[in-house]
């Protein structure tokens, strides 16, 4: 890869060309490419030959499989995440945010973190049944369940499936505190569960809204609804007496950067109280993944972007140290957090995650430990 000057820096566009598709057969989709995951044996490589392939590719669908998992609560010991237990109903997600950190996950499963991440989507139907016998085990001490830390919980394939709903009336039941962050105003069917949790303090709904702008943010998360929707999801849970935060996140350097005092305005007046904040991060594949995204619909900003974020990375376009990961270093970084809080104390935002109750706990029964 090429440098720039003070020679810290990749900016050379690493094109996925070999596992490339074309636009007509990936309409809606967030990545561009869908590489070999690093795990296979085989590299997998797009062939189109014109003398026997269709003028129109085929369009790119999603496909569904059951997934019978053993368990559901994953635990983490993070110091920088602030909370230590989470629950996700589902893997891969048709959003298909480009900049999704959980898109190497899928190589774990022999698949892509490109366009299978979004179109290849596993949906765990025994997750409500789970839950309420691991929380129900002799020595389970509650804190709150962080929901969907790693793919959405309110994805389009909830819409028919609607384990995260099953998932909130285990939690319900016992009176268990959850943290829930979405992308998507179809949280708002579930009103009814939250607005009574709420009422004990036992729920928080983070909104991530990286961009205001309708185009930039179908290029970025196609499936995801737009900004305008998820603002008004924020003042329909506001107005129903659920806490609101909203999550800025991810920050993209020369991109989206310039946007956040007028996110925290809108988030504001539509009902948001708290305030949560993360830099683009770039772990395993999603560094190519985002470089081929920015090579074609912002290939003059790429360089800049890049640039931006190594100043905020120790000179690397990824940082997995903790304390580092989330906010990283540096003049650009320090900038950054230093606009959120000037912006948050003037819009009078709580920032970070609540405490939320966990005296109210009540272990589930033997007939909601069998659901």
């Amino acid at each position: 890869m090429a440098k720039i000057p003070n020679g810290s820096t990749p900016v050379a566009p690493v094109r996925l060309g070999s596992s490339t598709l074309p636009p007509e057969a990936r309409r809606g989709r967030g990545a561009t490419a869908n590489p070999t995951g690093r795990y296979e044996r085989a590299m997998r490589e797009v062939f189109r030959d014109p003398d026997w392939e269709p003028d129109e590719p085929a369009t790119l669908r999603t496909q569904v499989t059951l997934e019978r998992a053993t368990r559901i609560i994953a635990r983490n010991t993070s110091p920088d995440i602030p909370f230590d237990r989470s629950v996700n109903p589902y893997r891969g997600c048709e959003h298909g945010c480009i900049y999704c950190y959980a898109r190497p996950t899928h190589a774990w499963l022999g698949l892509s973190p490109g366009l299978d991440f979004e179109s290849r989507i596993f949906v765990k139907p025994d997750a409500a049944k789970l839950l309420a016998r691991e929380i129900a085990a002799p020595g389970y001490q509650p804190e709150t369940i962080a929901l969907g830390t790693a793919t959405d919980p309110y994805q389009p394939v909830e819409r028919e499936h609607r384990i995260t709903r099953a998932v909130l009336e285990v939690l319900q039941a016992a009176r268990h505190p959850v943290g829930i962050t979405t992308k998507s105003d179809l949280v708002l069917r579930d009103l009814d569960i939250l607005a009574e949790m709420a009422s004990d303090n036992l729920v928080l709904v983070a909104v991530s809204l990286p961009t205001l702008e309708p185009r930039l943010a179908r290029l970025l998360d196609p499936r995801a609804p737009r900004p305008e929707k998820r603002l008004a999801a924020m003042r329909r849970l506001s107005e129903a007496g659920v806490p609101v935060m909203v999550n800025v996140s991810p920050i993209i350097p020369g991109l989206t950067d310039h946007e956040i005092e007028a996110i925290l305005a809108r988030a504001r007046d539509h009902g948001a109280s708290r305030i949560g904040h993360a830099l683009l991060r770039l772990p395993g594949e999603v560094a190519d993944l985002v470089s081929d995204w920015f090579s074609e619909h912002y290939p003059e900003r790429r360089a800049r972007a890049f640039a931006l974020l190594a100043q905020a990375r120790g000179g690397r376009e990824n940082d997995p140290r903790f304390g580092h990961r989330f906010r990283g270093e540096g003049a650009y970084a320090e900038m950054i957090g230093r606009r959120v809080r000037l912006a948050g104390g003037r819009l009078g935002f709580a920032f970070g995650r609540m405490a939320l109750n966990t005296a109210a706990f009540r272990k589930p029964g033997a007939q909601l430990a069998l659901f």
